[in-house]
């Protein structure tokens, strides 16, 4: 027996109940890990309200990230046994592979045996936030020393490891957050400039900041009005990478920014990066020197015991977070 966070109907927190049941073991190709932490993520509230991209079948389970100890093994396996510390990359569907729970499992290929500096809580915290921004800044834009890359929803834990990765290649990171009140705690996680979006100029702090050279990347998961100031204060031959789409309001789309300068809008997903072998074994290998040389280091804004599973995505959804929220088991 071990219990798990199941929810049997779309709604808000109040929804997740954790419950007793009988957890099989590992399939043909799969790792069993029993859990001593939980990275929470945007996605898992989405799934729970009934807004994600993948649809549960009831009653579901959810969760991307854990971080624990091998519990068991399945057949064709190699590489891992019983007792090895290990994290785990976001499988692409959390309902086929859901993570909220004492005991789960997972493919093997998504079993990584994680820095031994590194607790349970930063290392429940790092494949999502870093996977993410590795694939959009590196995989994707390609980011240069000479860029400058802007990064909204900046103290969202895939902000902050944009943020650490751009200043990791010596790239310059512009940070965009909502109001003055993160500010200082931007600078003080790498940021080399923040911007103040509901208190400040958008475009014209941009143009103060990049001068006639503009802003090569964007990474954003915002959509909505802020598409315009920011194709207006992007470089010719600029891309915008979009993650996600937190704005309830339109998004415009900027024509006279992306002819007059070339730019490239594109749409991305981490399920890019995860579901294709070559292009996840490269993003494994640069988070891992980052994590080891520490370049790369996951800030964690609370964590909850796995009791207060309700509390914690209750927190989620505050928006009052500066990165990681984990849970521990």
């Amino acid at each position: 027996m071990a219990r798990v966070v199941r929810f049997y109907q779309n709604g808000g927190p109040e929804v997740l109940r954790i419950e007793n049941i009988d957890a099989p073991g590992p399939r043909q190709g799969e790792v069993q890990i029993r859990v001593r932490a939980l990275g929470l993520n945007r996605a898992e509230a989405l799934l729970r309200s009934g807004s994600y991209i993948e649809t549960p079948s009831f009653p579901s389970g959810l969760g991307l990230e854990a971080a624990g100890i091998v519990e068991a093994v399945g057949e064709g396996v190699d590489g891992f046994a019983p007792g090895d510390a290990v994290s785990i990359v976001p499988p692409i569907s959390m309902v086929r592979w859901p993570a909220y729970g004492e005991l789960a499992t997972f493919p093997a290929e998504l079993v990584v045996k994680h820095p031994p500096s590194l607790g349970w809580e930063a290392a429940a915290a790092v494949w999502m936030q870093y996977l993410t921004a590795y694939g959009a800044l590196i995989d994707i834009a390609q980011l240069r020393r000479t860029d400058f890359v802007v990064v909204t929803a900046a103290s969202s834990s895939v902000g902050l490891a944009a943020i650490q990765i751009a200043n990791s290649i010596g790239a310059t990171p512009i940070a965009v957050t909502r109001t003055s009140g993160k500010v200082s705690a931007l600078l003080e996680a790498g940021a080399t400039h923040v911007i103040a979006s509901a208190e400040e100029d958008l475009e014209v702090r941009l143009a103060d900041i990049t001068g006639p050279e503009g802003v090569r990347v964007v990474f954003d998961p915002i959509g909505g009005p802020i598409f315009e100031p920011l194709a207006a204060a992007m470089a010719r031959g600029g891309i915008l990478i979009e993650y996600g789409g937190l704005s309830h309001e339109p998004t415009p789309f900027p024509l006279s920014s992306v002819l007059s300068k070339s730019l490239t809008l594109r749409g991305y997903l981490v399920h890019e990066i995860v579901g294709d072998p070559a292009r996840l074994e490269a993003a494994k290998a640069f988070i891992l020197k980052g994590l080891e040389e520490g370049a790369l280091r996951p800030i964690i804004a609370r964590t909850f015991p796995f009791e207060q599973i309700v509390e914690a995505h209750r927190f989620l959804e505050s928006n009052e977070q500066f990165g990681k929220i984990v849970v521990t088991v």
